[in-house]
């Protein structure tokens, strides 16, 4: 019985800390009232995922290309 009480302790502990570790992420919005838009504070060059590893951003130079000759 004691190592299903430490299993579930822990597992709530975790699931308790990742809950919380998500609401403070900026693209979890909490208070509608406080700050109604915002999309217009979040950094487009900060990678939005849980988790990033040696992630860099470069514009795909197709995508450059369709841009420049639809302007």
């Amino acid at each position: 019985l004691i190592p299903l009480a430490v299993i579930m302790i822990t597992a709530a502990t975790g699931a308790s800390t990742f809950s919380m570790y998500a609401l403070k992420k900026s693209d979890v919005i909490i208070d509608r009232k406080g700050n109604p838009e915002p999309w217009e504070t979040v950094d487009p060059t900060v990678p939005q995922k849980l988790l990033t590893i040696n992630q860099q951003w470069k514009p795909i130079e197709e995508l450059q290309k369709v841009r420049r000759a639809t302007r």
